[in-house]
C-alpha cells in the first residue's frame, strides 16, 4: 500500500500527522508583548459589611478578585490599581417563627448574601525587567508669511506697513499613536478576618450561647501578582525551516 493510501487510512482512524510550517529565514522584525515588570502588590483592606437581616451563623464565603483599573503612568513609574473583591457569603438567619426554637435547638434559614469590598492604590515601578517604549509627543507649530500693505494718510507715501496677515492662520501638527502599557492578572491570595460588631443574644427561649448579629468588620490583607505588559517591535533571528 502507498504512504498516501497509508495517510488517508491514518487520517480516517483519527490520527493525522503535523503539517511542517512555514517560517521566515534571517533577521525578522516583529511586534509582541514585552513583560516590563512582574508585581507582587500586597494591599490591607478594613471594611465593614451590613447584612439585610439578622445573622445566626457564617456557613462559608467564597471570593473572587477582579480588577477595573491597572494603568502605568508614562512617562512616570507610577502604576494605579483599582478593583473589589467580590464575596459570596452564605449564613443561617433565625427563623421568623419562634415557636420553632426551644431552650436547646434554634431553627434557622439559609440565605445568600453578595458584596463587593473595593481597593484603591498606587505604587511606584522602580525596576523593569524591560524598559518600556515612552510615549512620542505631539506637536504642533504655527507659521505665518510676510505680507504689505499700504498706510492710511498721516504715513509717509513711501513707507509700507510690514507684518503678517491676520486674516490667514496656518500650522503644521503631528500625531503619535503610542502603545499604551497593560496588564494581566497571574493569582491572588486572601487572608480576612470577619468579627461580628453588634451581637446579642436571641430572643424568647433559646440556648445560652446562641445570638445574631447584622454588622461585620473585616480585617483583609490581599496579595496580588500581576504583569505589566507592553506591545513593543523587537528582532528575531532563525537559521533554519527544519521541523522540531
Amino acid at each position: 500500500m502507498s504512504d498516501k493510501h497509508n495517510d488517508s487510512y491514518e487520517c480516517e482512524k483519527g490520527y493525522c500527522k503535523p503539517c511542517k510550517p512555514h517560517v521566515s529565514i534571517g533577521k525578522i522584525i516583529t511586534k509582541v508583548p514585552v513583560v516590563l515588570a512582574e508585581l507582587n502588590v500586597q494591599l490591607n483592606i478594613n471594611e465593614t459589611i451590613t447584612f439585610p437581616e439578622p445573622v445566626l451563623e457564617i456557613k462559608d464565603i467564597k471570593k473572587r478578585v477582579a480588577l477595573t483599573q491597572c494603568r502605568l503612568l508614562l512617562p512616570t513609574k507610577k502604576l494605579f490599581l483599582k478593583g473589589f473583591v467580590r464575596k459570596n457569603i452564605q449564613y443561617a438567619s433565625p427563623s421568623n417563627e419562634i415557636e420553632m426554637s426551644t431552650d436547646t435547638t434554634v431553627a434557622s434559614d439559609l440565605h445568600s448574601f453578595t458584596v463587593d469590598i473595593p481597593f484603591d492604590t498606587v505604587l511606584e515601578i522602580k525596576d523593569f525587567l524591560s524598559m518600556p517604549v515612552m510615549p512620542k509627543n505631539n506637536k504642533r507649530e504655527e507659521f505665518d508669511f510676510a505680507v504689505s500693505q499700504s498706510l492710511p494718510s498721516g504715513f509717509p507715501e513711501k513707507d509700507e506697513l510690514l507684518s503678517s496677515d491676520l486674516s490667514q492662520y496656518h500650522q503644521e501638527s503631528s500625531q503619535f499613536y503610542n502603545e499604551l502599557p497593560y496588564c494581566e492578572l497571574l493569582s491572588s491570595k486572601i487572608i480576612e478576618w470577619d468579627e461580628a460588631l453588634d451581637r446579642q443574644p436571641l430572643p424568647g427561649s433559646s440556648p445560652f450561647n446562641e445570638g445574631y448579629f447584622t454588622q461585620v468588620e473585616e480585617k483583609m490583607v490581599l496579595d496580588i501578582c500581576l504583569k505589566v505588559l507592553q506591545d513593543q517591535q523587537i528582532r528575531v533571528a532563525s537559521a533554519s525551516n527544519d521541523d522540531c
